[in-house]
């Protein structure tokens, strides 16, 4: 049997328990699948936090699981993938093996465009940390004449589609003030990109080191979380309030930054970087007619119209560093500081 090398995860745990296989059995496309050799993967938090086993369950959310689901081993990490077509497998329509392509990594739970994810590559099936990866053609999206390098394709699939899919939910449009919080980081900066591009007004909040990057992105100002006087400052920036707060930390800045939304703002969350558990007045909410919003991952139209950027150039992914893959190791720890700007990618070959 054919063999490639992957990085394997055996064991819930931090970079450790990810063991380099060089002997690992090279995947065979199934009935509508494609193979794709991994040209670029890039790092994320979905990665660690189902390494981790941190996300829970629904009747345990101390239960080590993976992302929605419990965790199977051994497991390829690696929803970000960016990489060419190189096999087919039986039921698959038209000739895309030599095209470059961009991974879809959502699992939906139906045929339907507007389905949620119900998995995910990395986590509920093997993912991109690896020389090849077999997925469902539908899912290999032709990127062949985009300007994006592979790096930078590889850097979209997660932050900028979990991103979209936040601006599509919250039905965020041109003239509108939108809070990003922690913009600095991939979802963040995407966040900030893709607002920005709609014609919204971008305000965001970083730490004081990376204000400089997130203003480059295309926010119009740039608050340091550390302030004192943070909810004044952004308070001051937006008198009539925001229309939306694109939040990717959760924690008690929920409670804290609620009442600057204007009535019948939006409040759109796809992540708990500062605490799952919160804790506010539901007055807010229903006396000022504010709508919160969760939002996981994307749709297969989000996904479609991020495929549709990436093929014009419209997006600006940042990388921070480059990795080849028999460090991965070294990637995730640098990952885990959390002091880079942007994505890190890793190059299989």
């Amino acid at each position: 049997m054919d063999t490639m090398t992957a990085a394997v995860l055996t064991r819930f745990g931090g970079p450790d328990a990810l063991e380099l296989h060089h002997d690992w059995p090279r995947p065979r496309p199934q009935h509508g699948q494609v193979l794709v050799r991994v040209t670029a993967a890039a790092v994320n938090n979905t990665d660690l936090w189902t390494r981790q086993g941190a996300y829970g369950l629904p009747d345990d959310p101390a239960a080590q699981a993976g992302w929605l689901g419990a965790f199977d081993f051994p497991r390829i990490q690696g929803g970000d993938i960016a990489g060419v077509v190189v096999e087919v497998g039986p039921g698959v329509t038209g000739d895309p093996v030599g095209r470059r392509v961009l991974v879809d990594p959502a699992l939906y739970g139906s045929d339907d465009d507007d389905a949620s994810p119900v998995g995910y590559l990395g986590s509920e099936a093997d993912g991109g940390f690896a020389q090849y990866v077999a997925v469902a053609a539908s899912h290999a999206h032709d990127v062949q004449d985009s300007p994006l390098s592979d790096e930078q394709l590889a850097c979209l699939p997660v932050a900028f589609g979990t991103a979209i899919g936040m601006l599509e939910r919250a039905s965020v449009r041109s003239g509108e003030t939108v809070l990003v919080t922690g913009s600095s980081g991939g979802v963040g900066l995407a966040l900030v990109q893709l607002a920005a591009a709609r014609g919204a007004h971008v305000l965001a909040i970083t730490s004081g080191s990376k204000g400089d990057a997130v203003l480059a992105n295309g926010a119009a100002q740039v608050f340091n979380r550390d302030s004192p006087d943070v909810l004044a400052r952004i308070r001051a920036a937006a008198p009539r309030g925001l229309d939306v707060v694109a939040d990717i930390a959760g924690g008690p800045g929920l409670a804290a930054m609620m009442p600057l939304l204007r009535d019948n703002g939006r409040w759109v969350i796809a992540g708990a970087v500062a605490g799952p558990v919160v804790e506010f007045d539901l007055r807010r909410l229903y006396l000022h007619n504010v709508q919160l919003i969760g939002s996981s991952m994307h749709t297969r139209v989000h996904f479609r119209r991020l495929v549709g950027l990436a093929r014009d150039g419209q997006v600006r992914p940042q990388i921070s560093s480059t990795f080849p893959l028999a460090e991965i190791a070294d990637a995730q720890k640098e990952f885990a500081e959390r002091r880079h700007i942007g994505k890190i990618v890793l190059r299989p070959q």
